[in-house]
């Protein structure tokens, strides 16, 4: 008799719970490829890309002329006077240092506007997909990376990103 009991206490319970859990619905979202892939995500990575790729190709001219004055100084060094030498060994010191102060300045404000630009693009999902949350019923919502699989039925990034695309067509980096 004891056990019988057991068995209906753990049976009740387990029945109680599988209804608890069935009413919940989990669904995907796959943050990484919203972020990316929708327009005004595109648009900032180009911007970005660009910026970076003409300062490469700016810094690399500087870096060049740096080097070619460098070996004109040393090529010209038991041409010149110790003084005059030491004055344009240190003008190039001081234009090289200026070159690598400016260079981790435009590296640095890159780094910022994706910074800023992540953090627009996040803002304007968030009431996105607390709307969707809303509309649909939806318990949880997981980012696809921390997930080990599921149905395609459960991912939402497409619809999201369309939302996405419809609220904030570009974001202005400049």
């Amino acid at each position: 008799m004891k056990y019988l009991v057991k068995f209906f206490v753990v049976t009740f319970f387990l029945l109680i719970c599988t209804h608890t859990f069935a009413d919940q619905k989990i669904v995907v979202l796959d943050l990484t490829y919203a972020l990316n892939q929708s327009t005004a995500g595109k648009g900032a990575q180009e911007f970005l890309t660009k910026t970076f790729d003409d300062n490469l190709k700016k810094f690399a001219g500087i870096e060049k002329a740096l080097k070619e004055e460098e070996q004109d100084l040393l090529a010209k060094k038991n041409i010149l006077s110790k003084e005059e030498y030491g004055k344009k060994m240190n003008s190039l010191r001081k234009k090289n240092i200026d070159y690598q102060t400016e260079r981790r300045s435009a590296i640095d404000k890159i780094t910022m506007q994706r910074a800023k630009a992540r953090e627009a693009l996040l803002k304007k999902l968030k009431p996105i997909l607390q709307s969707y949350i809303e509309e649909n019923s939806v318990s949880l919502v997981v980012d696809k990376k921390y997930t080990l699989g599921g149905g395609t039925e459960s991912d939402i990034t497409k619809v999201i990103v369309e939302k996405l695309n419809k609220d904030l067509p570009s974001l202005n980096l400049k």
